[in-house]
């Protein structure tokens, strides 16, 4: 599935379009600075997914703080057969940029 842009994202939020929506980055981090997805950090992932099971086939939009571990969750979730996972390219740090 193809990723997705801050600039499409941030239109989305602004519409209050509904999808699934995780945060991949540490507690700590979200805490910080948070777009309002669910915290599950990549870590914590591999043992958490049955919390997604329910999604497998929804579109899925996966964040981080640069794009980097956002686009490792996305290759290993679509590794256990999630088939809608896009990457926040540039994670909220281009977010924040707009």
């Amino acid at each position: 599935m193809e990723d997705i842009s801050v600039k499409e994202l941030k239109s989305r939020l602004d519409k209050g379009e509904k999808f699934v929506f995780i945060d991949v980055r540490e507690e700590w981090e979200y805490e910080e600075d948070n777009l309002g997805a669910q915290n599950i950090p990549l870590g914590e992932l591999p043992h958490r997914l049955d919390e997604l099971e329910k999604y497998k086939d929804a579109e899925i939009l996966v964040h981080c703080r640069s794009g980097a571990r956002s686009g490792n969750a996305k290759k290993f979730m679509e590794g256990k057969g999630f088939t809608k996972v896009r990457n926040v390219l540039g994670g909220i740090l281009a977010y924040r940029e707009l």
